[in-house]
């Protein structure tokens, strides 16, 4: 009689499975033992002064409120659609027994039998199988594995509408298995194409360059941008600090107070003899906007309730997208919920989310699944908080490397039949990323359905379930593999065709090869209204 082993809980560190003890804090990470905590403190307002004559009647005046423009103060983060990336550290799977993908015809192009054993299904349970139709889903307009892992966890905390108004698209591309080399993050490029907060205007899960596991292409760090460390409610909260103000005054009180402190301080700047010269006009306008923004701030973010996740009824709560139980017992919960409080409302551009314990290749695949189905939980709530907040998202999903499974069966309740999860394997790797529209299913570039299919998958595989590295410039490149994201993410604007003006020397090549590789039609006309 075979002996199955219980799947472990998602939380439990994975030991060894063929690497080296864990030493750094990339290999930590990815084998589960190290997880994401931290505190951010805000900087307080220095007690002064004030002119009472010359406060403000109003939350925020109109002479500040047109001072504010001039110094560049966002309204509402930049205007651009929302974006939010997975980190799945340590090699997760995505192709085939999670997103399908396909030969050079798009998904439905069905790889060997032997290539989809190596995705981890056996013959019953390829999507070419004769049971096809039963096998494959497609309610996220991207084909998805009807026992899709993630696209179980994606449909426990996404509404059917949700569903209706989301397509997608995968990427067949390699990453090296278990490396701190893998430049995946896009987020400095997501930055440099425009996306910004009103608050902040990069956050990440983990204190690094990139916000994430993976680091980001050298080539687009902006550290003057460093992702912000947020991974939970209180990261969320302690981004905002009146300092001693909030426990003296109230929130009108606040702004008016800021609101004098900027005009006495305009009144002697102006009192002042000007020395004729830039830096003393800069220096001004330092002065003048710095009072400003503290003005803004305690206008917009001086009631932290107004951002904190717990408090948000469509977070948390009996009508929520998590349960208060649920919310409280998982902390990759509350991380989803920091991240995604911020960058739907705009007050953040964009954030990554780091999840660990992704080198799964346990001997079972039980563990794999489970880790699966939570970190579908987390990107459906993404895409639930979007609808109910009425906002276009991205999210994209990847992972440093993937696994194979050598046809070996888990016929454990978790496992259901499919292939144990073997060993790391790059070859197999891909990334996907979703797109939710408010206003309608984003529609596919193509004037055919065989146009369409080719661009909902961008490169291709070989029939022994391998990427095809000539199949695209990202198949074998992550820097071009971002540089695809990020590209993806300006077309939803209407802007690709300003790719290769502001990414000089980019690796996709022609105009005709960025129309290859863009997957969908704008959804948006350069900004959200």
């Amino acid at each position: 009689m075979a002996k199955y082993k219980a799947p472990l809980h998602p939380d439990a560190p994975l030991y060894l499975n063929n690497h080296r003890r864990p030493v750094t804090r990339r290999e930590l990470i990815a084998q589960g033992f190290k997880l994401g905590t931290g505190t951010l403190v805000g900087g307080s307002l220095m007690s002064i002064l004030t002119n009472p004559a010359m406060a403000a009647e109003v939350a925020l005046s109109d002479d500040i409120a047109a001072v504010r423009d001039a110094c560049g103060i966002a309204a509402q983060g930049a205007g651009k659609i929302p974006f939010i990336c997975f980190d799945l550290a340590g090699g997760a799977n995505f192709a085939g027994s999670n997103v399908l993908i396909g030969q050079r015809g798009g998904q439905r192009d069905f790889l060997s039998a032997a290539g989809y054993q190596k995705q981890g299904l056996p013959a019953d349970m390829a999507p070419s199988a004769s049971t096809a139709a039963t096998l494959i889903n497609d309610s996220l307009g991207l084909l998805f594995h009807a026992d899709s892992g993630l696209l179980s966890g994606i449909n426990t905390k996404g509404q059917v509408g949700t569903a209706a108004n989301t397509n997608g698209a995968v990427i067949a591309a390699r990453s090296e298995n278990d490396t701190a080399n893998n430049p995946h993050n896009p987020m400095y490029g997501i930055y440099k194409a425009g996306s910004a907060g009103s608050l902040v205007d990069l956050i990440g899960s983990r204190n690094s360059d990139s916000g994430g596991n993976s680091m980001a292409p050298a080539s687009l760090i902006n550290l003057e941008v460093r992702p912000t460390k947020v991974d939970n409610p209180n990261d969320v909260t302690g981004l905002v600090d009146v300092g001693d103000l909030v426990d003296l005054m109230s929130q009108e009180d606040i702004v008016k107070t800021m609101e004098s402190i900027y005009r006495i301080s305009d009144a002697k700047l102006n009192a002042l003899s000007s020395l004729g010269t830039t830096r003393d006009a800069q220096l001004k306008e330092l002065l003048r906007c710095g009072y400003v923004k503290s003005a803004d701030l305690a206008a917009r973010f001086g009631n932290p309730a107004d951002i904190d996740p717990i408090a948000d009824a469509d977070i948390v709560g009996a009508n929520g997208i998590f349960s208060f139980e649920e919310f409280d017992g998982d902390g990759e919960f509350r991380k989803t919920a920091s991240v995604m409080k911020l960058v739907v409302n705009g007050y953040a551009g964009a954030g990554t989310i780091t999840m660990g314990g992704f080198d799964y290749h346990t001997g079972d695949r039980s563990t794999g699944e489970t880790r699966d189905i939570r970190a579908g939980k987390c990107i459906g709530a993404c895409l639930e908080y979007a609808a109910r907040k009425g906002m276009p998202l991205m999210i994209y999903v990847f992972s440093d490397g993937s696994v194979f499974s050598n046809g070996m069966i888990d016929d454990s309740m978790a496992g259901r039949g499919k292939g144990v999860w073997t060993g790391d394997d790059q070859q197999t790797a891909c990334s996907f990323f979703l797109v939710y529209n408010p206003g309608g299913r984003p529609q596919l570039m193509g004037a055919t359905a065989d146009e369409q299919a080719r661009h909902q998958q961008i490169g291709f595989m070989r029939p022994s379930g391998d990427v095809e590295t000539s199949g695209s410039p990202a198949a074998n490149n992550v820097n071009l593999l971002v540089e695809t994201v990020v590209l993806n993410y300006m077309a939803l604007h209407g802007q690709q065709a300003e790719f290769g003006t502001l990414f000089r020397g980019h690796g996709l090549g022609s105009a005709t090869m960025l129309d290859r590789l863009t997957a969908f039609q704008p959804i948006v006309n350069g900004t959200i209204s």
